[in-house]
């Protein structure tokens, strides 16, 4: 199975190859690992303490987030080395202040394993959910460096719980500390004979709490808004799209914010031919402008943790596809949120929707029945909200109770 592996991982290295002579994503990702040895090597001390955390891409590093803050509190001599996986989280925090190094994982060989955990040198390790490079775990095991999975969450239907699996079964109990999401995870790991585990929660509710104390103000956006209801749609794609313009067009006196999750030229266009003169686009928007706008389309990124303060109801996208994004910024500003079908791998979604803060639906006729129930019915629209606003309170805490394990079981 270790083979077998190993030649996964060469052939996904390939097939990034083959794309990337037609993929910019795939190209980026080629190009930022050319260099990254050399960059080490002339960053890096071999008197230096390093701390290092992994991240896949960037919802993996808004988890890391809370953790390496309380890190660099907790552990000023030392250094923070922080890698990703994608292009898409490199590219947008390879400038994030609260580390000291930012760098492209080289791919997963045995070979750049050895050479990067020998540059790097790291005391403690941190993986943010599940980002499982084997060769990885072995050599930082090998050396006895400590290596934490924070914020992991475990399903029946991954290939670890599987019959065929028994080789990665025991990668995984290389590693020295989990901290999982939810009870499911401890007895999906512990029927696989692993029990070095805590129950902590999600650090990504630490995050965005932390944020909404913190949110920037827009005053375009207050004007926009004005007295009118607002209905903020995040992330969303064309299926989303296609079900929202219904609702816009149905409902003229509320205001809607699209953020789209790909702010690319030719996406932005898309939706703008869609929307005709209703539309306005936050960068080319204007005090005057503004006023007279029903639909406001966000063609940057970086905002939309921030506007979802201004809205009253949120919809959320990708649930039409391979599953919805983030709904814990709204719900953290208390905004009950509506979302397509595709919720079940996200415990958020399901909690909240048993509790009665989010709503999921299936077409453009129930998100109109839905939107209509919650714009009109202020008694159901105060009590998704207060719903909201109490689960978040509920499951903060992760960073502190990492920490808190960090503290007691001092290894750097």
């Amino acid at each position: 199975m270790k083979f077998i592996y190993n030649l996964f991982v060469q052939i996904y290295s390939l097939l990034i190859k083959l794309a990337s002579l037609f993929d910019v994503k795939a190209r980026k990702w080629i190009i930022g690992r050319k260099t990254v040895f050399e960059e080490i090597e002339n960053a890096v001390s071999p008197n230096d303490k390093i701390i290092w955390m992994h991240t896949a891409s960037l919802g993996e590093f808004e988890q890391g987030r809370p953790v390496i803050e309380s890190l660099r509190k907790k552990f000023p001599n030392h250094k923070i080395a922080l890698t990703f996986f994608s292009p898409s989280g490199y590219e947008v925090r390879k400038n994030y202040d609260q580390v000291d190094h930012v760098f492209y994982l080289p791919m997963d060989t045995k070979k750049n394993a050895k050479r990067f955990v020998k540059l790097l040198h790291p005391e403690l390790t941190i993986f943010v959910k599940y980002e499982f490079w084997y060769n990885y775990l072995n050599e930082l095991n090998k050396l006895g460096r400590p290596v934490y999975f924070i914020s992991s969450i475990f399903r029946a239907d991954q290939y670890f719980f599987k019959w065929y699996a028994g080789w990665f079964r025991e990668q995984l109990k290389l590693i020295t500390h989990y901290f999982v999401q939810n009870e499911n995870s401890i007895d999906l790991l512990n029927s696989i004979g692993i029990y070095n585990i805590c129950l902590s929660g999600d650090t990504r509710f630490d995050r965005v709490y932390d944020l909404a104390q913190q949110c920037q103000q827009f005053p375009l956006i207050e004007k926009f808004k004005g007295e009118s209801p607002l209905f903020i749609a995040g992330s969303t794609w064309s299926p989303d799209e296609e079900i929202l313009f219904p609702l816009i067009t149905e409902h003229q006196k509320l205001k809607f914010i699209i953020a789209p999750h790909e702010t690319k030229t030719e996406r932005i266009r898309q939706i703008m031919k869609k929307m005709g003169s209703k539309a306005l686009l936050f960068s080319k928007a204007t005090d005057e402008t503004i006023k007279n706008a029903q639909v406001l389309i966000i063609d940057s990124v970086g905002l939309l943790a921030h506007l979802y303060q201004y809205a009253d109801v949120c919809y959320i996208g990708g649930g039409f596809g391979v599953g919805i994004h983030n709904i814990q910024e709204p719900v953290t500003f208390g905004k009950p949120v509506i979302f397509g079908p595709n919720f079940e791998k996200f415990r958020e979604a399901r909690d909240l929707l048993e509790r009665g803060g989010v709503f999921t639906i299936k077409n453009a006729a129930e998100l109109e029945e839905t939107t209509k129930a919650l714009f009109t019915d202020i008694n159901m629209l105060k009590e998704a909200s207060i719903i909201c606003v109490s689960y978040v309170d509920e499951m903060r805490g992760a960073t502190d109770a990492i920490m808190r394990f960090i503290n007691s079981h001092p290894k750097i």
